[in-house]
């Protein structure tokens, strides 16, 4: 319990110490109601709802979420996922620079490679490939990608590619590929740089599984260090008796035959 209240303290202090925010230009809590988080973000009801794909509170399963306050654990346990690709649209009609952000947490499945897709700005860019959520965090833990772009006369820049942008809009889509179903918890468009947004802490792991993974790797080093082969003895661990053995043997052969040389 110590350490959870632990991680928790040091999520908020992180948290806190975020530079500041940038005008929000839209934020959606996908597959759940509106809500305002602890810097004041509005984040919509998901406008996908009964039209596409499914809405799922799954996560509130869970006894938490990890990297997150309390507070905001909601937008890491409500989700929308989709059997196809699926997205939702962007107001962008505003020269300037943007940094998209989106949430997401592995609420159901315990194992890397079950649900792996990618997520595409505008049609043209890939923003985030072959995501594996669990792979990144593990279960329960929330996770965010930080996208920057910037749009100016009609066209959208995402580091060294451009893309036009049709009818003030752009769409961001989660892929359906060939692990599960694409999915999304939350997201949000701020005007701004990414030194702006508010970052999630690192992840701490506990200090069980630091000592153990810690004694894991000296007994796989011990065991490096074994020679193959049977142990050989060390010539000069022997005594002197054991030396003087064989002259032993070699005088109480020619003693007799050399008492018989003589009676000859």
């Amino acid at each position: 319990m110590s350490l959870i209240i632990t991680i928790s303290l040091l999520s908020l202090t992180l948290l806190e110490s975020a530079t500041g925010l940038g005008e929000i230009i839209y934020a959606i809590n996908a597959g759940g109601p509106a809500y305002t988080d602890m810097y004041g973000i509005h984040y919509e009801k998901d406008p996908l709802q009964g039209r596409v794909g499914t809405a799922s509170d799954y996560g509130k399963t869970l006894a938490l979420i990890g990297r997150v306050s309390a507070k905001d654990e909601i937008l890491y346990q409500t989700e929308r996922y989709h059997h196809s690709t699926f997205g939702y649209d962007i107001p962008a009609n505003k020269d300037g620079d943007y940094v998209l952000v989106l949430k997401f947490s592995e609420v159901y499945f315990n194992a890397p490679n079950m649900k792996v897709f990618d997520v595409v700005l505008n049609g043209d860019h890939t923003i985030v490939a072959d995501l594996d959520i669990f792979e990144k965090v593990g279960r329960g833990m929330a996770h965010d990608e930080y996208v920057p772009y910037s749009i100016k006369n009609g066209k959208l820049y995402h580091y060294d590619e451009e893309s036009d942008i049709r009818g003030g809009k752009i769409k961001v889509e989660f892929i359906k590929g060939y692990r599960d179903n694409p999915k999304i918890n939350a997201f949000y468009v701020m005007s701004g740089t990414i030194d702006e947004v508010p970052k999630l802490p690192p992840i701490v792991k506990p200090e069980a599984e630091t000592e153990e993974l810690r004694e894991e790797v000296e007994e796989k080093s011990t065991k490096s260090r074994r020679a193959s082969g049977p142990k050989q003895p060390d010539p000069y661990s022997l005594d002197d008796s054991s030396v003087l053995i064989p002259v032993f043997i070699t005088m109480g052969a020619f003693i007799p035959l050399l008492f018989c040389l003589c009676r000859l």
